[in-house]
């Protein structure tokens, strides 16, 4: 039986939207996971997104910014804690080594993983020095050119602006 979400989907819209806007593909099952990650070519970013303030301040902004870079990866997913929660658990597997975090960002290359930054590296970061971080690790690890958009498309992008703790819980099931 799927887990079911903590937060209200349709609350958090604008936290996985502004990422999709750069390129960045939202997977909401296991199964979307498995055939993202199981993949023995390429590079692939994950992004572990949530609700809390180091997402929205550091994390998502810092991605968005770092997707702009000379090179990028082939593919680049999402998953959000707290509402695709089985996608999240199964993202989660393929970041052995790592305690579950949120928001965390991993780069996998061949199918493995060659790149983290957890929610403990996040909090001593603002958005340039993620980017700055993921950039170098694209610069080592991809060979896809960048931009993921168009410059002038991204500098229209406005970052969701607001507090995690705003965001609706869902009803208990009974």
């Amino acid at each position: 039986m799927p887990l079911p979400p903590i937060y209200d989907p349709k609350a958090v819209e604008p936290l996985w939207q502004e990422l999709a806007a750069v390129g960045v593909e939202p997977l909401t099952t296991p199964e979307e996971v498995d055939a993202a990650l199981s993949t023995k070519a390429g590079t692939t970013l994950v992004i572990v997104n949530s609700v809390c303030g180091c997402a929205a301040g550091q994390a998502r902004p810092g991605a968005m910014l770092a997707l702009q870079n000379a090179r990028i990866p082939d593919r680049s997913v999402t998953v959000f804690a707290g509402v695709d929660r089985d996608a999240v658990e199964r993202a989660r597997s393929y970041m052995s080594g790592y305690p579950p975090s949120s928001p965390s960002i991993g780069l996998f290359k061949d199918g493995k993983q060659v790149f983290m930054l957890q929610r403990t590296d996040l909090q001593r970061m603002d958005e340039p020095q993620v980017a700055a971080a993921l950039s170098k690790a694209f610069d080592t690890h991809c060979s896809k050119p960048g931009p993921s958009i168009d410059p002038a498309k991204f500098k229209e992008i406005r970052p969701y602006v607001g507090c995690g703790s705003r965001i609706p819980m869902m009803p208990a099931r009974a």
